[in-house]
């Protein structure tokens, strides 16, 4: 699978930057995607440091940007487009030392078109990654709240769906879910996965009835709404949603029900849960979060990384450039 998204962006010149750049994971794995020609690699930091460090691990850096929030010719420009995207938020000596810090810098560089889409999350929290991108990057317009998806692969790649919210936002509305919904079934088209959405449920078609069914069922009729282009259905229970011979005795007609490749979680307890349980025990590989409903593509990294998470996610990040 990661094949055919590498094949999308060789030789296109995409760049995206990389805040943590005296992480050896982060190193390695740009030094991969430079030599494979995937992307234009941005790296923050002292050039002396970055390059330093790296030559001690024997990660070879030679041709790669390495940019110092310290030394850049074009700082006083950013300070003044901050300042005005803040919009009194944040005075000019106060962005002086916000841009100071790599993730604000870096997600700057994306707003300015400098780069395609930023990767960190290594050595920051969430929280540190997305902060910067809901004061700068900000949702696309009709998106209320970014969301965090994994896509979840199986089989070398035959088996592939997509899970969410699992990461961001612990209780969602209506409006959220549907939200949710719409951008879910965007990042699965990235990965080729045809979107068949379900909003999921312990309820299927009103076969109980309390307010968390009812914030399900009416959140499918926002989302069908905003994406009547897509199919999109619920409220499902998860076996309604993906078993065919269950999908039709529970919910028959649905043009979802027994064939969902999008599975959205009604709040993030059973988000979270579900995706571990399908990483452990059905032997899954959980590819995210994913940073959804943003202007611009920011990923966000665990902390508990490897080199091979940082490559794909960097891969990931530049074929979400490429989709409006």
């Amino acid at each position: 699978m990661f094949k055919s998204l590498s094949d999308k962006i060789k030789g296109k010149k995409i760049p995206v930057v990389f805040p943590e750049a005296m992480d050896p994971r982060i190193q390695a794995a740009v030094a991969r995607l430079k030599a494979e020609d995937l992307m234009v690699p941005i790296l923050l930091g002292n050039p002396e440091e970055v390059l330093s460090s790296a030559k001690e691990k024997g990660i070879n850096l030679e041709g790669i940007e390495i940019m110092d929030p310290n030394n850049f010719a074009g700082y006083d420009e950013m300070v003044d487009t901050f300042v005005e995207l803040r919009k009194g938020k944040a005075t000019k000596e106060q962005a002086m030392t916000i841009l100071k810090d790599e993730n604000y810098f870096g997600t700057m560089l994306v707003y300015m078109n400098k780069a395609a889409g930023l990767v960190s999350g290594a050595v920051h929290s969430t929280g540190d990654t997305v902060r910067p991108a809901l004061q700068i990057i900000k949702t696309k317009p009709g998106i209320s709240l970014t969301s965090g998806a994994f896509v979840m692969i199986r089989n070398e790649g035959k088996e592939r769906y997509v899970f969410a919210d699992c990461a961001i936002n612990i209780a969602p509305n209506a409006q959220q879910l549907a939200e949710i919904a719409v951008e879910s079934a965007k990042t699965a088209k990235v990965f080729d996965i045809e979107p068949n959405v379900a909003l999921l449920s312990f309820s299927t078609k009103g076969s109980a009835s309390s307010p968390e069914q009812e914030k399900v069922a009416e959140a499918t009729k926002i989302a069908q709404e905003m994406a009547p282009e897509l199919n999109i259905d619920g409220e499902l229970q998860f076996d309604a949603a993906f078993v065919e011979s269950v999908g039709k005795q529970k919910a028959p007609g649905s043009p979802v029900a027994g064939k969902a490749t999008v599975f959205v979680f009604p709040e993030i307890q059973s988000g979270n849960i579900g995706y571990k349980i399908a990483q452990r025990f059905g032997n899954f590989e959980a590819i995210g979060p994913i940073l959804q409903g943003l202007n611009k593509p920011i990923s966000d990294l665990s902390r508990g990384c490897s080199e091979e998470d940082v490559y794909k996610l960097a891969i990931i990040t530049a074929n979400q450039s490429l989709i409006d």
